[in-house]
């Protein structure tokens, strides 16, 4: 049987409505994201960072090989930190980023809170057709634009419930980054598009694959 390769299909994520949606982030896709903070920020490890669904730690796990704290939590309990549902405002001090792979259904909810919460700036991992969309360009992007669109060149794989270094996939995915300090708000200016070099194998580290705890 001839696979059937349409947009369409091959750009779906499909998930029943009452599944969780927990597609970890392979850590090279993480650190390309903050290699492109640093050239901005050479002194993120004075930098707070929340991943406010954090899944099983693999997102986090990288931020914190460029940010001096890191702060993980999810409405469900995966194992790895605190149990707490970003949409609900709680306790949590300020920080400085706020970066996460959020759950693809509340993702504009979460850009919202994040813009609100962040100091600095704050950045999510999605599917490139999240920036299509009349509906989302009238209640998000014409509204807060972002600083920058990053757009990866090499596949990101990404697969429910864990992280395989021998993955594949058809989905492409982009990095959207807005900067939230008062000086730079984030409805103003154009977004910058950047294209994301090959960069796999440069950032990838031993033990990137091994089971979080």
């Amino acid at each position: 049987m001839s696979q059937n390769t349409s947009h369409a299909v091959m750009a779906q994520r499909a998930e029943p409505r009452d599944s969780f949606d927990f597609f970890p982030t392979p850590l090279w896709a993480t650190r390309a994201l903050c290699e492109f903070i640093l050239q901005a920020d050479p002194i993120l490890k004075t930098k707070r960072v929340w991943e406010p669904a954090c899944g099983q730690g693999h997102m986090s796990r990288a931020l914190g090989d460029y940010f001096g704290l890191v702060y993980s939590s999810d409405a469900h309990d995966y194992g790895h930190g605190a149990v707490r549902d970003f949409l609900f405002p709680g306790d949590e001090p300020a920080f400085d980023w706020i970066i996460t792979n959020p759950p693809f259904r509340l993702a504009e909810q979460f850009v919202h809170a994040m813009i609100d919460r962040a100091v600095e700036g704050c950045a999510i991992l999605v599917r490139t057709t999240f920036l299509e969309g009349v509906g989302r360009y009238r209640t998000l992007f014409s509204q807060r634009k972002p600083t920058a669109i990053l757009q990866f060149t090499e596949r990101v794989p990404m697969h429910k419930g864990r992280v395989e270094e021998n993955g594949s996939t058809a989905t492409a995915y982009c990095w959207i980054v807005w900067e939230c300090r008062p000086h730079r708000p984030c409805a103003s200016g154009v977004p910058a598009m950047v294209w994301i070099p090959p960069c796999r194998r440069k950032l990838e580290r031993p033990g990137d694959y091994e089971a979080t705890s």
